[in-house]
């Protein structure tokens, strides 16, 4: 499919760069969703917490009477007539937050059922294992959607926010033409395609207030560990990382199997998986986003692609898109364009 150009997208007017559309929003904008919580076992000894949301119109029947799931703590869905979307947050992020929540509610608002799972280690308790995630591992989102379908649901669409756009990419991608048949459309938004370049961008002057974020935050996440799983992590070293590059080659590819960061960020890469996705999938990056870096934005790739569409709007920031009329608590534009794809258009 051609290259979607232009975007219709437009900023807010106050919001007049990639900064200011990435960081308002995430400060400033309150989504509350109703969420009920489920945890799963996995098969080694783990856990994932998923985040289930119903829609408006989800109604089950239970003895005999109509019960909204939606204000019941306990609840049993199979079968469900209604389709299912599977949300994948970014890097330390969770259903709480704002670029996710507010697309649950739109999803919500409008006819899906929603399940946003946590990566381990994200949900707000440690998991039990020595493993946390990286944003190349697969085998836990295709263990969610198993679940799914186990269920009872017939009709799945896959959406990923930054590293998990990159995860649900790298997923489609693997799967090719053997995805199961439920799994009907994928969407993600700012995905770092090619990590080696996004880290690299990271570092550059005007971005390092990303970088120090996150690497604190993970840093923190290997020191909380290591007081309960003594002499396993390399804490000495992982206490001086000054950079997520820096952490993931000192921690984050030795801890799950990979030679160095250039290996891990290689292999994990979305961007080569794109030619094998099978289903109708949308990319959406935004060129003023401060994590991005020129890689991400495949112009020619995406003109070769008989099932990708990339749109690459000239404003957004990460995971940002207010949109310019709803103003920083309403609905943004990239919830409504999601909506539109996965409906067809």
């Amino acid at each position: 499919m051609p290259l979607i150009a232009p975007s219709n997208y437009e900023p807010p007017t106050r919001l007049w760069n990639g900064h200011l559309q990435t960081i308002i929003p995430s400060l400033f904008r309150k989504v509350e969703v109703s969420y009920v919580r489920e945890r799963i076992e996995t098969p080694d000894d783990d856990f994932l917490d998923l985040d289930w949301a119903f829609s408006n119109d989800e109604l089950l029947m239970r003895n005999d009477e109509l019960v909204d799931v939606t204000h019941h703590s306990s609840f049993l869905i199979n079968n469900s007539s209604l389709p299912l979307v599977i949300l994948s947050h970014g890097l330390e992020g969770s259903s709480t937050s704002s670029y996710l929540a507010g697309m649950v509610r739109h999803l919500t608002q409008n006819g899906f059922n929603c399940l946003a799972w946590h990566y381990r280690s994200c949900s707000g308790e440690m998991n039990r294992q020595e493993r946390f995630y990286h944003i190349g591992e697969t085998g836990d989102l295709h263990f969610v959607i198993q679940y799914a379908l186990n269920k009872g649901y017939s009709t799945l669409y896959l959406m990923g926010f930054s590293a998990g756009g990159n995860v649900t990419l790298k997923y489609l991608g693997e799967q090719g033409k053997t995805i199961d048949p439920a799994i009907k459309k994928g969407v993600v938004f700012s995905v770092p395609l090619d990590l080696m370049g996004s880290a690299r961008r990271l570092e550059q002057w005007d971005s390092l207030v990303y970088n120090y974020r996150f690497n604190r935050t993970l840093k923190r996440k290997v020191m909380q560990k290591a007081a309960v799983m003594p002499g396993i992590f390399p804490t000495a070293a992982v206490s001086k990382a000054r950079s997520i590059r820096e952490f993931d080659n000192l921690f984050t590819a030795p801890m799950n199997g990979f030679r160095d960061v250039t290996d891990y960020y290689t292999r994990s890469s979305s961007l080569q998986f794109i030619p094998t996705i099978a289903i109708p999938t949308l990319i959406v990056n935004a060129k003023n986003d401060p994590f991005l870096s020129p890689e991400c934005f495949p112009d020619t790739l995406a003109r070769e692609l008989p099932n990708v569409w990339m749109e690459f709007p000239e404003q957004g920031g990460h995971c940002g898109f207010p949109s310019k009329s709803g103003g920083i608590q309403g609905t943004y534009w990239s919830e409504e364009r999601a909506l539109r794809f996965l409906l067809g258009s």
